[in-house]
């Protein structure tokens, strides 16, 4: 199972995915409620080399989750109701984290983070009906390379 596949799969089992009726990958439609993943790829952050050449780097893949609500200008209860959503996941991802029920990407399990950051409104549709939120998502993990280093041969 690809990065991408592991981090949608784990979403879905979210207390509250039930309310998004479509979620895609690099797509989020006008027609709430609608919900999207947008990955931008792997980053390397560190790397670090022992004496007999096993290396361990550590990794770390970024999302963004957008979703799109009802909302309409003025709506105070809608807004309310969106904004606890967006609060609610980021702390369910968090708990996910810290009780490892999240899932694994590297070969250091115990060392690994799942953070959900920076949910806010991100737009709003000029008709007034939708509003676009946003969460930034962040794994970091670690991978070992055991002996495989052709520079100290």
């Amino acid at each position: 199972m690809t990065a991408l596949e592991k981090m949608q799969t784990w979403i879905a089992t979210f207390p509250g995915y039930d309310i998004l009726s479509h979620f895609h990958v690099d797509y989020t439609d006008k027609a709430p409620p609608n919900g999207g993943i947008y990955p931008s790829g792997l980053v390397e952050v560190e790397r670090r080399r022992d004496i007999v050449g096993n290396t361990t780097v550590t990794n770390q893949y970024n999302f963004a989750i957008y979703c799109v609500f009802l909302k309409a200008i003025g709506d105070d209860e809608g807004a309310t109701i969106n904004a606890g959503w967006v609060s609610d996941f980021q702390e369910w991802v968090q708990e996910q984290s810290v009780t490892g029920a999240a899932p694994t990407f590297g070969d250091e399990p115990r060392t690994e983070r799942i953070m959900a950051q920076n949910g806010m409104l991100y737009d709003t549709d000029e008709e007034g009906t939708t509003a676009m939120y946003m969460v930034q998502m962040s794994v970091q993990f670690k991978k070992k390379f055991e002996g495989r280093n052709k520079w100290l041969t």
